[in-house]
């Protein structure tokens, strides 16, 4: 969850914002700090810092939008029903699991304890089905997986 304050700050807008108002922020904080602006290399280099967050932070704050759930969650809905989980794990409050049928998502703000709950559970599918996928902000991993390889 912090990093989702950290690039909301970032980009200055709300919770509220929709994917017209991120790509519009986005847009203009680009002109602002486009390396190609710059005379120095000093700047040109702090320029492309600058736009290398701008970057991660609208691509991060796009994936995690209301609008880009409601366009996948007849996939996501899909995937947490019929699909057992392959493995989860849990690193800074976000929990990953990674489905047999080889779909991933990112569950943000997830307390180490429901985590615990869920390593200790008889069926960590049932667990999650119940306290994990209606309550805690998710995006899919899969894209992330796959352009890291």
């Amino acid at each position: 969850m912090k990093k989702i304050v950290e690039y909301r700050k970032l980009l200055d807008v709300t919770k509220t914002a929709t994917l017209k108002e991120l790509k519009t922020i986005y847009r203009n904080s680009m002109k602002d700090c486009h390396p190609d602006t710059c005379t120095t290399d000093e700047e040109r280099n702090a320029a492309e810092e600058k736009s290398k967050e701008i970057i991660e932070a609208y691509h991060f704050l796009v994936s995690v939008a209301p609008e880009t759930a409601e366009k996948n969650f007849s996939e996501y809905t899909k995937t947490t029903t019929a699909s057992g989980i392959h493995e989860f794990y849990m690193d800074n409050q976000v929990l990953y699991i990674h489905f047999l049928d080889g779909s991933s998502y990112e569950y943000f703000g997830v307390p180490k304890n429901v985590y615990i709950k869920m390593i200790n559970a008889e069926s960590p599918a049932r667990f999650a089905r119940r306290h994990i996928y209606g309550t805690y902000l998710y995006r899919s991993a899969v894209k992330i997986v796959a352009s890291a390889e």
